[in-house]
């Protein structure tokens, strides 16, 4: 074929690569994600295929042999996924290091696609028409998820706000770039019309890490805008722009949060509010690179192996991270670009990492001092990249940001290498190309045997690893739907033969069939002995294939320890099934214990199974541990509470049950009439402070019942505690019209107290 066709046809692929951001097909498991990576990845595999022909039949075009001697982002590029690949072997868990997961997909083999793309960038895209065309086309793309994101939730069709938020700075970026950089003077105006969209849709998303990059990057143009500029006017103007910008912000975030400005512009208070120090989420964040920080001097080098920061967070979990939040406790990335690569692939890999940045501001600054690109283009990249780097900071890379981050590095490349020549493919349209097909038919023994071999391979590569898990995925959705439905054994043949496709991301199908099974045990009694025992052993078959990636996997040991305990219950009229399935669970628990020492959930877990084993004294034993790694939080003391009353301790109970309704966590004290029990208990002490701390809880436990808001309300009004006695009794009469005409009644009685 003529460099032409193969010009064409990688150009266009190039652009095809950035709809996968649009990409939602709800019958496949994580659907924002496997969605957008899997098509990505096949069509990344497909152009491969006409990359290498390409370099290989025209030598000129092989980017590792450009005239102006190597370029260090690709070099860089290289460094750091070379770094990545080699972790994967010395991490612990290679199968999760190497393919990933489900969830993410960043598993260095999806990664390595990224890096395609920008391969055939670099090579495609010679000149200013070329990267025009890309950035327009990036902008347009941009518009429409951005009215989507403003029309739902904001997580448009990536499914994360911080998704959303990082690929938008960059298109904010393009849209500058385009502006300076276009010559008519008429059409530039067009490209700043997109940017009130991007911006609402930016400010919907409301994700404050990229709030926080996106206002460093702008002080950064604006200070390199002021130092730079030659016109001493627009010196002195953006110098000062930037000295008061930083005043201003210093002081709403830092100094006085509550002013002037914070009152008077809602969206900015909005900011001002999610953007603190003390907000939960930034709290567990710090928890959360501590983890990192202290498992680095362990594994200095290559890290423990890429994509495995579950593993770290796990070994070092502070128990004092759940009082800030009881969900979401399990973090497989440190929320911190830098941390993450530091804690995963080692000081080696974090120096790989930043050397493709140092690669980029050298480049930058020899153009700029050179001439050879303006004062905005510089500027505006520079601060591009800020933004980039200062919003990982609190997040990490995903498929939306990678491909802009591959685009934006593979023009940084282009800015450096630019040089005349390959002009003929410059003019090229389609129509040319018909006229040409005939002057193509040339073929040397070289391309053929390129565009065979490499086709071949990136086949098997594709139907393997590509093809066969997106099989497996929508195989996995139909289980889960034969569940729902009621239908177990349908459930099960449907992950049987799903499971038989043996791809390399098994690991979540199985762990959504174990933790079906863990979710509702009692099902298994529906069905007969034979195929009941048939399931349940599927289902512990799988949960130890998991186990077997990493034994010192935390989760992983937990659901074996859960699948062992149901399988003991299934089987306790078999004296010698039972034991060996207690024991077994014991053991699993232990392990996971192990892996996370300072997750307190497990211990919770680990009681429960030596109740049933018929170790009381064992099980308060190790609920009271857990009691001591986090005294402040309330579950373990409620959870002792119930575990002793449940065995008549009630002298012993009684101190834990205050600690559990003091410390707010009454409504964990169910069922319902234990909740009630203890209300009785409490009326009877006149102990009125807890009384209506668990009355508060029970109506969150039993919301829709009207009673409940009735008595509420006659507890609060005899503590005097008026407007929640108006409140409940509104509420009694939303749940039951019936009761309207003495509730309003009581209501016009506590006016008159």
């Amino acid at each position: 074929m003529s460099q032409k066709i193969y010009l064409y046809i990688l150009k266009i692929g190039s652009f095809l690569a950035l709809i996968s951001i649009f990409f939602v097909f709800k019958n496949l498991l994580f659907p924002f994600i496997t969605s957008k990576q899997i098509p990505f990845n096949i069509l990344i595999e497909v152009l491969l295929v006409f990359w290498v022909a390409l370099i290989v039949k025209y030598p000129e075009y092989n980017p590792f042999k450009n005239k102006k001697g190597k370029n260090f982002i690709t070099y860089g590029l290289i460094f750091y996924f070379a770094v990545m690949v080699i972790s994967c072997f010395t991490g612990v868990d290679l199968n999760l290091s190497f393919w990933g997961d489900i969830e993410r997909m960043l598993g260095a083999f999806h990664i390595l696609h990224f890096f395609g793309l920008y391969l055939i960038l670099i090579t495609v895209f010679r000149d200013w028409k070329d990267w025009k065309e890309m950035m327009i086309w990036s902008l347009i793309l941009s518009v429409f998820l951005s009215l989507k994101g403003i029309s739902d939730m904001g997580y448009s069709t990536l499914g994360n706000t911080s998704y959303v938020s990082g690929y938008l700075i960059f298109n904010m970026y393009f849209a500058m770039l385009l502006f300076f950089k276009e010559r008519n003077t008429g059409l530039k105006w067009l490209y700043l019309i997109p940017l009130p969209i991007i911006l609402m849709a930016f400010n919907k998303a409301g994700t404050s890490g990229a709030m926080v990059g996106l206002g460093f990057s702008i002080l950064a143009v604006l200070f390199l805008y002021g130092l730079l500029n030659k016109n001493k006017k627009i010196k002195i103007i953006s110098i000062s722009v930037f000295v008061l910008a930083t005043i201003i912000i210093a002081n709403i975030f830092i100094f006085n949060r509550d002013n002037f400005l914070t009152r008077n512009i809602p969206a900015l208070n909005d900011i001002v509010k999610d953007i603190s120090l003390n907000k939960a989420t930034f709290q567990t964040r710090l928890i959360s690179w501590n983890a990192a920080l202290q498992d680095f001097k362990e594994h200095p080098f290559f890290g423990t192996g890429h994509g495995n920061y579950a593993i770290v967070f796990d070994k070092y979990f502070d128990p004092v991270f759940l009082t800030h939040t009881s969900s979401e406790t399990y973090f497989d990335r440190a929320h911190n670009n830098v941390i993450d690569i530091a804690s995963t692939t080692g000081s080696i890999g974090l120096l790989a990492y930043l050397s493709i940045f140092i690669a980029i501001a050298w480049y930058l600054i020899k153009k700029y001092r050179a001439d050879e690109i303006s004062i905005h283009e510089f500027s505006l990249l520079v601060g591009l990249f800020t933004a980039y780097f200062v919003q990982n900071l609190a997040v990490f890379d995903s498929l939306a940001t990678y491909l802009m981050l591959m685009l934006t590095l593979a023009y940084v490349h282009w800015l450096n290498v630019e040089e005349d020549g390959f002009m003929e493919h410059t003019s090229f349209r389609f129509k040319g190309f018909v006229r040409e097909l005939g002057d193509s038919v040339k073929v040397n023994n070289k391309e053929i045997y390129a565009l065979l071999i490499v086709g071949v391979i990136m086949s098997a590569i594709a139907l393997q690893y590509n093809i066969k898990p997106w099989q497996m995925l929508i195989g996995t959705i139909d289980g889960q739907r034969y569940w729902a439905q009621g239908k177990v054994l349908n459930t099960y043949e449907a992950y049987k033969e799903t499971l038989k496709l043996d791809t390399v991301l098994d690991r979540d199908s199985r762990t959504s069939f174990v933790r079906l099974v863990i979710s509702n045990p009692n099902i298994l009694k529906n069905l007969e002995k034979e195929k009941a025992d048939e399931v349940l052993g599927f289902a512990i078959d799988l949960a130890k294939i998991n186990v077997e990636y990493n034994e010192g996997d935390s989760l992983n040991q937990m659901m074996l320890a859960q699948v062992y305990n149901v399988a003991a219950g299934h089987y306790a009229s078999n004296g010698d099934k039972y034991s060996f399935y207690m024991n077994r669970a014991l053991e699993a628990v232990e392990m996971s214990i192990t892996a996370s020492p300072g997750r307190v959930p497990i211990y919770y877990q680990k009681a429960q199974i030596q109740i049933t084993r018929g170790n009381l004294d064992g099980a308060i034993e190790t609920l009271k541990y857990a009691e001591k790694l986090l005294p402040e939080y309330s579950e373990t003391h409620c959870y002792l509470a119930k575990t002793l009353l449940y065995n008549q301790k009630k002298d012993e109970a009684a101190k834990y049950v205050e600690n559990c309704v003091d410390l707010g966590g009454a409504s964990k004290l169910t069922p319902v009439s234990l909740l009630k029990t203890q209300i009785n208990e409490y009326i009877n002490k006149k102990d009125w402070e807890r009384v209506i701390k668990m009355y508060d809880a029970l109506t969150v436990v039993e919301k829709n019942n009207p009673e409940v808001w009735i008595k509420a309300a006659a507890l609060y009004k005899q503590q005097g505690l008026l407007e929640k006695a108006e409140k409940a009794a509104l509420k009694a009469i939303e749940l039951d019209p019936k009761v309207k005409d003495n509730a309003e009644r009581f209501i016009e009685g506590l006016g008159e107290n």
